[in-house]
Parts: C-alpha cells; structure tokens; sequence
C-alpha cells in the first residue's frame, strides 16, 4: 500500500513550503525537511485507514486534504486536493479488486464489523460485500436506509 501513499507525497512534494526554524532572534538556514515528513506520514496514515478502515473512513481524500494543507501555499491547494483525490481512488480500485479469502491486504484476518451483546467485537469472518457476518446482517440493512432517511 506504501506505493500508493508515496507517490502522492512524490507528485505533492515540490510544493510543500518550508519548515523556518528559529534560533533566538536568528533564522536557521539550514534546510529542515519537518514539513515533508509530515506530509509523508499523513499520507501514508490515510492509504493505511483507508486499506484496514474503510466501512468507517468516509471521506477520505477531504480527510487527507484536511490534515496536510497547511503545509502548501495557497494557490497551490486546489491541485493538492486533485492529487490527492485521484491516488485515494487508484487505492481505493486496488483494494476493491484484491480477492477476498478471509483476510486483508496485510494478512491479517478479516472481522465482522459488529459487536457482541457484552459488548466486545464479534469474532466471525465477514461476508465481502458488507462487511459483516451472517449473524449481523440486520446491521447493513439500517446503513442503507440511513441515507434515505437523511435526504
């Protein structure tokens, strides 16, 4: 997932402002690179959301877009938002088309997206196209009707 989330920080890099470090009343030369890791983390934190999360990460791409544009100056702030839009869709493609077998893109088991009466997350495997087990599928019937019932 790593490649997605560094080509975005590639393409975005040669814009990103700055880091003005100040000693005293002296400004510091030296180039930090501060920013561009904060660019690089975030990034990689939505493409990782975004693979692990992603019944609960609605919209992504404004989150990402939230978290870094600080760091850009302003005219350039419509392209970053583009940029990012365009490689959360390629991750978002890739991972709809990874075969489901009981596991995520890093190997790890798959979970129903429920929880248990006492509380604790249930502990049977998904079905792929809802995210949850047979036993909760009352669960992904009340998501579908709550954005009818808001418009």
């Amino acid at each position: 997932m790593y490649r997605f989330s560094r080509a975005m920080y590639r393409e975005l890099a040669g814009e990103i402002l700055e880091d003005v470090q100040r000693r005293g009343n002296h400004l510091n030369h030296e180039r930090s690179y501060k920013n561009h890791e904060q660019v690089l983390r975030a990034c990689e934190a939505a493409v990782e959301r975004l693979a692990t999360d992603r019944h609960y990460f609605a919209r992504p791409a404004l989150t990402l877009f939230k978290d870094i544009r600080d760091y850009f100056p302003l005219h350039a702030q419509a392209r970053v938002l583009r940029v990012i839009e365009r490689y959360l869709d390629y991750a978002d493609e890739f991972l709809q088309n990874q075969p489901n077998n009981g596991y995520d893109v890093y190997g790890n088991p798959l979970r129903c997206r429920a929880s248990t009466r006492k509380g604790t997350p249930c502990q049977r495997v998904p079905l792929p196209h809802n995210g949850y087990c047979p036993s909760h599928q009352h669960l992904a019937e009340t998501e579908e009707l709550e954005p009818a019932l808001a418009a």
